[in-house]
């Protein structure tokens, strides 16, 4: 899939969805806000977004650098699936989190 193509990602999601799908997974999510946010408008299906390990891997070696507050960042960037339409949200994060709230 061009990851450009913004039709593509939705005519895929509606053959996702023409074949029985009980929900729609977005990976890597942040790169694909914008698409999580259109098929959250366009579906009432259940919007997942996975905050792929590469993500999590960018976020855990900038706070061990010292360059960001790793517990602001990691909030905000969840914070910003769940603005873009994400339902669900798979994260190697997801223990951490539960501890910080």
């Amino acid at each position: 899939m061009d990851p450009a193509n913004t039709r593509e990602s939705l005519k895929e999601v509606a053959l996702d969805i023409a074949e029985g799908a009980d929900l729609v997974m977005v990976k890597p999510a942040l790169a694909y806000l914008d698409i999580i946010h259109l098929i959250h408008q366009t579906t009432q299906l259940p919007v997942a977004a996975y905050n792929v390990s590469g993500e999590y891997a960018m976020i855990k070696a900038a706070a061990e650098k010292g360059w960001i507050d790793e517990k602001k960042v990691v909030l905000e960037t969840l914070t910003s699936m769940k603005r873009a339409g994400a339902d669900l949200i798979l994260t190697y994060f997801a223990k951490q989190v539960a501890l910080m709230l």
